[in-house]
């Protein structure tokens, strides 16, 4: 499993229409192969950041799967207009789970 991070820093004053088309283009990546879940939450110190955490199977899963498919266009034509600068992407392995 790895996860994928992304910050998102939307374009002021478009908050509440990036997050009316989050909520349609999150069905697009939860109905994709390797998927497991996803978070999206917003910075409490700044009102225009966000982060997207996903959770895939493997790396190709999003970077050949998800990014070489037909549904990404779709989720970029959503949601790629609103960034400022564009996102950048990072992915993580786990090194220590559990509750301390």
């Amino acid at each position: 499993m790895l996860l994928e991070v992304a910050i998102l820093d939307v374009k002021p004053g478009q908050t509440t229409d990036f997050e009316a088309a989050f909520k349609a283009a999150q069905m697009i990546i939860a109905s994709m192969e390797g998927y497991q879940s996803h978070q999206l939450q917003r910075c409490l110190e700044d009102a225009n950041r966000y982060i997207l955490l996903v959770h895939w199977d493997t790396l190709e899963h999003h970077t050949v799967g998800f990014r070489g498919s037909e549904q990404y266009q779709e989720w970029r034509a959503l949601l790629h207009h609103f960034y400022d600068p564009f996102p950048a992407v990072e992915h993580y392995t786990p090194v220590f789970e559990g509750q301390a």
